[in-house]
């Protein structure tokens, strides 16, 4: 399958994303569409898109129903069932497997959620403004996560109003602070706030302490609030992809830290690295 094939397939499926009817998104469809048979359409739409073709009309879905959310105020239940849902459960479950939280918890704080967009064979590269800087050394007050997705970690951290909790104040500064652990072979991550603005309620948290040192800072570039959560992950893919190795420097040791300001709305964050020159 060319990308002419694939391409044609993926417009298909926009076109018919609200068509729930049986035959017109189904496997056999698809594949005839893009003129292959159904094990090698499969195994190449597989091979690009890195999901089966349910997942990704389920993921697109889901992502065109958290738009609608924030344009109307029509029953989320209605939404869902426009786009192919035919259950509220149904959709309930979906949606919380794809972000760990409830559809009504994101309409009531409007949180930005990682949204998946239509799949393309080249997308645009990110272009953070990047700085070598000598940052003091802090301690963190910070609520531990099992998620190993930052995005849904930040997810619920905002609709448990965790921010507001720690420093009982809107507006603070938030850090995700994230490390390696051998151990478990899996990313630890935390998110909360410097322990001088942590004075609220700080039950169920750690202290954490964040070494001085030198970092590379990379601050995102600002968007909207739908490509907000996309721009960190390709953010982060093109640091580790590209950055370092053009720039002369080597991860350092330590915890590698994301800030942002909810209350801002600005969609644009700060990404801190420790590095060390090679």
């Amino acid at each position: 399958m060319n990308r002419t094939h694939l391409l044609r397939v993926l417009d298909y499926i926009e076109l018919h994303l609200k068509e729930e009817r049986q035959g017109v998104l189904d496997n056999k469809t698809l594949a005839g569409i893009a003129g292959y048979s159904e094990y090698h359409f499969l195994r190449i739409f597989r091979k690009y898109v890195k999901l089966t073709p349910a997942d990704y009309i389920r993921k697109r879905r889901i992502s065109e129903i958290i738009r609608r959310i924030c344009e109307v105020d029509d029953p989320i239940a209605d939404i869902a069932f426009e786009y192919g849902f035919n259950s509220k459960e149904n959709f309930t479950r979906a949606f919380k497997q794809e972000h760990h939280i409830l559809p009504t918890e994101f309409r009531r704080t409007n949180c930005s959620l990682r949204l998946f967009e239509p799949f393309c064979f080249d997308s645009p590269e990110p272009s953070p403004e990047v700085s070598i800087v000598y940052l003091n050394g802090f301690a963190l007050t910070a609520y531990p996560f099992e998620e190993e997705i930052p995005s849904n970690c930040w997810n619920r951290y905002y609709t448990e109003n965790g921010s507001f909790r720690l420093s009982g104040r809107y507006g603070s500064e938030d850090f995700g602070a994230m490390i390696w652990n051998s151990e478990k072979g899996r990313l630890d991550y935390y998110i909360g706030v410097r322990s001088g603005d942590a004075v609220g309620d700080t039950s169920g948290t750690v202290e954490l302490f964040i070494e001085s040192g030198i970092y590379a800072v990379f601050q995102t570039e600002q968007v909207s609030q739908h490509e907000f959560a996309g721009m960190i992950r390709r953010t982060w893919d093109w640091i580790y992809q590209q950055w370092f190795s053009d720039s002369g420097y080597r991860r350092g040791n330590g915890f590698e830290l994301e800030s942002y300001i909810e209350s801002s709305k600005k969609y644009s964050e700060r990404i801190y690295i420790p590095v060390r020159k090679e």
